[in-house]
């Protein structure tokens, strides 16, 4: 039996609810000024070099440019067979790591899930939680972009709780046995500070930015947790690097910003777009 789609909860606020304005809102994230500066290629490289990438989560109108730069880079790319998107646990919903098991629906359709990555990515400390995915919005703000630039794409999605560097651990050695043998894109959700001065913001955004290009997925824990960044996706973002390691994945950031650049605010959050690439190193971002 046809499993039931899980609603959307967040459209209308983080993004346009009605699919016509939202194809556009996707579309305005990747032509604006922020953003890559053009709609994705439609010319589809035979190869697939963007393993993974950490984008942001929040309303489309202050993080969804800064995310479209990854996502234009992923757009370029061969598509993979699926899509492992690693999300916040914002309202304490999990246990320590909820998965989903249905389907996702958006304005723009629904997006099925892998349900065979789901069944093997489902083992201890990994379960499979429908009500913990009810109202987080951190994975669900990722599919409008993948359903943009990804044909029929297939996802499995993965929300992370906060809890010691050793239980992110245990989480990544599961989702690497998970998805070995299979081409998997990793996708982790999350913004960097929160509600900081833009200098400070800046400052400390890097310092957890340089732990991830660095690849060292206990520095990024170290850092964040030590200097009391308020990144929210602290762990799905750790999960992810320990995941990596290991793997030709170099990374690379495309852009870091931050909501005072969309409008006047003495508080803001701040987001990056990172993406980790193999084969050839290419020339970075300026």
């Amino acid at each position: 039996m046809a499993k039931a789609p899980r609603p959307p909860a967040v459209a209308g606020q983080f993004y346009e609810a009605d699919p016509a304005a939202l194809a556009r809102q996707v579309e305005a994230c990747f032509t604006g000024s922020r953003g890559p500066g053009s709609l994705p290629t439609p010319q589809r490289s035979n190869e697939r070099r963007v393993r993974a990438a950490v984008v942001p989560h929040a309303g489309y109108v202050f993080s969804g440019e800064i995310a479209a730069h990854a996502y234009a880079l992923i757009a370029a790319d061969r598509p993979p067979e699926s899509v492992l998107i690693l999300g916040v646990d914002h309202y304490g919903m999990s246990r320590g790591a909820a998965l989903s098991d249905r389907p996702w629906l958006t304005p723009l359709g629904p997006t099925p899930v892998d349900s065979d990555l789901v069944r093997a990515l489902a083992r201890a400390p990994v379960e499979v939680d429908e009500s913990a995915h009810l109202r987080e919005h951190s994975i669900e703000v990722q599919l409008p972009f993948l359903e943009y630039v990804l044909p029929h794409p297939k996802f499995f999605p993965l929300e992370v709780g906060f809890g010691p560097y050793d239980f992110l651990d245990e989480v990544a050695k599961v989702v690497r046995s998970a998805i070995r043998g299979h081409d998997v894109l990793l996708i982790a959700s999350t913004d960097f500070s929160h509600y900081v001065p833009p200098s400070t913001a800046d400052r400390l955004d890097h310092m957890a930015i340089a732990q991830i290009l660095a690849s060292d997925p206990r520095g990024l824990y170290d850092t964040v947790t030590r200097n009391d960044i308020s990144m929210c996706g602290i762990a799905p973002t750790t999960v992810l690097l320990a995941v990596l390691q290991g793997m030709d994945a170099r990374p690379r950031l495309l852009r870091w910003g931050h909501s005072g650049e969309v409008e006047k605010m003495r508080e803001v959050v701040g987001y990056a777009s990172l993406v980790f690439e193999s084969g050839p190193s290419r020339s970075p971002v300026k």
